[in-house]
């Protein structure tokens, strides 16, 4: 059963961005209450992406009232309305487990910085595009 994510044929969600660990993202779930359904937001940092196919996933962190929260979506699901990104975060891992031990400013995690027309730049290049040419 190697090989069963092949049987199962789902088409991925359009509406999912691009992203990576340490993103803060928006994802929009669908929740039923009753015979309704409404869409319930939920905003934090994404600690982890895993598996593939129909499996795969992605966790989302978020702190309310100093409590954390984790919340673990699955990319294909139908219930994921949508997911867009907040800020990209600049993290050298794709596992953030150690947030949890790291509270207010040390569970922090720094933003990424965008070249122009990019959508992810190496540090190199940065720091090539906002270094000004010294005049003579």
């Amino acid at each position: 059963m190697a090989n069963a994510h092949k049987l199962v044929k789902q088409d991925p969600n359009q509406n999912i961005a691009n992203f990576r660990s340490g993103d803060t993202v928006k994802v929009n779930f669908k929740i039923k209450e009753g015979e309704k359904f409404r869409i319930q937001p939920f905003q934090g940092v994404v600690v982890r992406e895993g598996g593939n196919g129909p499996a795969a996933s992605f966790t989302v962190r978020r702190v309310a009232f100093e409590v954390g929260i984790e919340r673990t979506f699955l990319y294909k699901s139908p219930l994921v309305e949508s997911v867009g990104i907040i800020r990209h975060g600049d993290v050298r891992r794709t596992n953030l487990q150690y947030l949890r031990e790291l509270s207010g400013k040390a569970a922090r995690v720094k933003e990424r910085k965008m070249v122009a027309g990019a959508t992810a730049a190496a540090p190199a290049q940065v720091a090539a595009a906002t270094s000004t040419p010294a005049s003579t």
